[in-house]
């Protein structure tokens, strides 16, 4: 997951009632004339296509993966990174995995602006302290940068408003802000507009903060992060004389994401659903979880099964470097081809070692961000709902533009997603709900070398790839509660030998983008 401020929802997500009802039907959807498949041993209706799928995920599968993603980072210098040979290795792993089940499989290169770190040093009296330097931050002047610590107070120390700024003599000086609220972009704005010359960003849990500005040109001033220990005793430091030293530079890589659809089902209404597969290190929670999750179901599923509508899976490439795979991807599409995806399921982290159960808020009914594209809700609900079957009350979290979503959303398609948390701390309230330890980060080691097969929670793990596996199956069967199964209309219009409009219709075929 690429690192952004972190935002937590506190109010729990109702409980769909629609959704679950369309989803959990039995049997294949009237309208498709589709009959349940029948056990040639028995002779009796087998179980559902979600239900099988779902049910036939299991941990070993899932840890099997892990364990493959594990031994991958150990034998590439411990990391599964873009640009680096353990990300190769990686994508290797996932198409020989696919293709052995039969599926067609592509991987797409791409190339992305990558940011590479020469200096990272801030001098204080007597002490030089650990500083991260922000990607696509700017470098500071040859020999460093000079200049007094200027710490915002602490009712104002997030640095999220102009107004947070104002009374702190910060000219020429290296503002101190506390993470949280606000995207790192917008601190440093803000303290640019102040007349800052450089940002220092505490982190609010664990290490030091491995951020983010957004993209090349984000970067105003140049940014840096601390972890807690060095980074709280800033903020009783107003004044004193210290030199910031960040030197990087951005060049252009290439890299790759995995692309397989199964040879069944419409490929004018696809379903996608997406894992990124790069990590900060050998980052198993981030994001193997989502990674082996995503795989388990396309094995499960199989290359060719009975849907309606073909589902498309995606292992995305250099997120943690800025989303790139997935919204180059979606830049590579046309407006039909765009108009082809009905939907985007994201998994991103669904194993965190103190998980919280969180859905992405579709509707917007929390108030942490604007709904998502029209039929976002309907997700939100499915996804709630079979968590609800399986004894979990979810809870929502912000579409704030963190992870892969984020370019379907963009362009309007309808998403959601899964996620057990990163470094945000998990409340009193949440630990009775879940289990878990209340003021602990749901994942103590995110973007750390600590993100091993320890740092997993293997019940979180099944439970939520068995939601994921279920839903993205349904939807492989109908989507008509996301988007009002637009092909019902045609299918009916080309037996007549027409479409709706009264034109001729015309033959489509599938389009499974590779650029």
């Amino acid at each position: 997951m690429t690192t952004f401020p972190y935002r937590r929802r506190t109010t729990t997500t109702t409980v769909g009632l629609v959704a679950a009802a369309s989803l959990a039907a039995t049997g294949l959807p009237a309208a498709a004339g589709a009959q349940p498949a029948i056990d040639e041993a028995t002779g009796a209706p087998r179980a559902e296509l979600p239900e099988r799928v779902a049910s036939a995920v299991d941990l070993t599968g899932l840890n099997r993966h892990l364990v493959a993603f594990q031994r991958i980072a150990d034998r590439h210098g411990g990391t599964r990174a873009a640009g680096e040979p353990g990300y190769d290795a990686s994508v290797d792993y996932v198409v020989a995995r696919l293709e052995e089940a039969g599926f067609d499989v592509t991987t797409p290169e791409f190339e992305y602006e990558r940011f590479t770190i020469d200096t990272e040093r801030l001098l204080v009296p007597d002490s030089e302290l650990d500083v991260q330097m922000f990607t696509y931050s700017p470098s500071t002047p040859g020999g460093g940068l000079d200049g007094p610590l200027a710490p915002l107070p602490p009712e104002r120390e997030l640095g999220c408003a102009s107004t947070d700024f104002a009374g702190v003599d910060v000219a020429a000086a290296i503002a101190v802000v506390r993470r949280g609220e606000c995207t790192f972009a917008e601190k440093a704005r803000l303290a640019a507009d102040a007349g800052a010359a450089a940002l220092l960003v505490v982190n609010n849990t664990g290490g030091p903060v491995h951020g983010t500005l957004g993209d090349a040109s984000a970067g105003v001033i140049p940014v840096g992060g601390l972890d807690p220990v060095d980074g709280d005793a800033l903020f009783d430091a107003a004044g004193t004389p210290a030199t910031l030293e960040l030197v990087g530079e951005v060049t252009v890589d290439t890299s790759r994401n995995v692309l397989a659809q199964t040879s069944t089902g419409r490929t004018d209404n696809v379903v996608v659903v997406g894992a990124h597969l790069d990590a900060v290190y050998a980052g198993i929670s981030d994001n193997g979880t989502g990674s082996a999750a995503l795989l388990e179901t396309a094995l499960r599923l199989g290359a060719a099964p009975e849907v309606n509508n073909a589902i498309r899976f995606a292992w995305w490439g250099a997120e943690e470097l800025g989303l790139h795979g997935s919204t180059q991807y979606v830049r590579s599409l046309d407006s039909e081809q765009q108009l082809d995806i009905a939907l985007y399921l994201n998994l991103d982290m669904v194993g965190s070692p103190n998980p919280g159960y969180f859905v992405y808020d579709g509707d917007g009914s929390d108030g942490l961000s604007d709904p998502g594209p029209h039929g976002s809700a309907q997700i939100e609900r499915a996804l709630v709902d079979h968590l609800a079957s399986q004894g979990i009350e979810a809870e929502g979290t912000a579409f704030d533009g963190r992870s892969d979503y984020r370019e379907f959303v963009a362009v309007g398609i309808p998403a959601g997603g899964l996620f057990t948390g990163a470094e945000g701390e998990m409340t009193e309230e949440q630990a009775a709900r879940w289990g878990g330890t209340a003021g602990e980060a749901y994942d103590p080691h995110y973007h750390q070398p600590e993100d091993d097969l320890g740092n997993v929670n293997r019940r979180a793990l099944l439970v939520n790839a068995r939601t994921a596996a279920h839903v993205a199956t349904a939807y492989g069967l109908s989507t008509e509660d996301v988007n009002g199964d637009p092909g019902a209309r045609r299918r009916q219009a080309a037996e007549r030998g027409q479409l709706t409009d009264g034109a001729p219709a015309l033959p489509r075929t599938g389009r499974l983008a590779t650029r």
